[in-house]
């Protein structure tokens, strides 16, 4: 069995930095290994690097559920690792272990960055093929780390600020107005770094009010041309601030706000996938709506010396 003929096989990537990203055209260097448990011959050794995203969901009832799906390929081409230089001759590998250097470039274009998730994914995979006469092709699939290319722009690295007011009224009495300003160091972060919220309150009312600051994560998946669409709401993390007393003014307050490592870059160059995200400030008074602040970030594979 060819199971049994190949093992131990192994991708070993030359590693670019600490996060081991790649990105448009990128050099992706590194070797292949496997161990031959016998004298065999194999033809030729491929690489394809493919590049895709596709969705899919239900919608309707039992009765009438209709499936909505689309999908989009980036790029697939092959490389040649190995080949034997006379087929007709068939000549035999050694059993032992073998190691085969590679070397491919990720295609110049705007891409999209991985993402996975229940009802969509942007995927880039690594296949290795192995193609013996008398055999069915034997693959290996592994998955890259890409992410689309982070140009520093000055809206990405400069403050990002929002403000938002009310007056509180209950039947025949009216209290004073509450503000909210809010103020973020920049727009763009990375995954598993903190955020600090810089927020100044104003609360000329009678009742006490409580801060909190959220991150919320939207998904949007379309079919082709957007005709349909489905969206999911995720709430991230949160972090709890400060009381402000009643009839208070320049009341100032600082959260920090860690964005979870693993959460994916955002999206927005994809036609049938988009992944946004929000930092939203609320003061709440009981027995009346939040006063929120939404400031809009992106998550992003910012340079490691920004």
């Amino acid at each position: 069995m060819f199971g049994e003929t190949i093992k131990n096989f192994n991708i070993n990537f030359n590693a670019r930095d600490v996060r081991n990203v790649y990105s448009s055209g990128d050099l992706m260097t590194g070797q292949i290994s496997f161990e031959l448990t016998k004298e065999s011959v194999i033809n030729c050794i491929t690489l394809t690097l493919k590049g895709k995203a596709n969705v899919a969901w239900s919608t309707g009832g039992p009765r009438n559920r209709r499936r909505r799906s689309a999908k989009v390929e980036y790029f697939n081409f092959k490389n040649v690792i190995m080949m034997n230089g006379d087929a007709s001759i068939q000549s035999k590998i050694p059993p032992g272990t073998h190691v085969y250097p590679f070397t491919c470039q990720i295609p110049h274009g705007d891409f999209p960055s991985s993402f996975m998730a229940y009802h969509g994914q942007i995927v880039y995979t690594l296949v290795v093929a192995f193609d013996r006469p008398w055999h069915l092709t034997k693959a290996y699939e592994t998955e890259l780390n890409f992410a689309n290319h982070t140009i520093l722009t000055y809206e990405l690295m400069s403050p990002l600020s929002g403000s938002n007011g009310m007056a509180l009224c209950c039947l025949w009495c009216a209290s004073g107005p509450i503000s909210m300003n809010v103020r973020l160091e920049r727009k763009a972060f990375l995954p598993g770094e903190h955020v600090k919220i810089l927020c100044e309150f104003s609360n000329a009312s009678s009742r006490t009010a409580t801060t909190k600051a959220r991150l919320l994560q939207k998904q949007v998946f379309y079919t082709h041309n957007r005709v349909c669409k489905m969206i999911v709401r995720q709430h991230l993390a949160s972090q709890a601030g400060d009381r402000v007393g009643p009839h208070s003014s320049d009341v100032h307050s600082e959260l920090t706000l860690a964005v979870p490592s693993n959460v994916p870059f955002t999206i927005s160059n994809c036609a049938i996938l988009e992944v946004s995200y929000l930092i939203e400030v609320r003061l709440s008074v009981k027995c009346f709506s939040d006063l929120r602040v939404l400031c809009p970030i992106v998550i992003c594979n910012l340079p490691q010396d920004y």
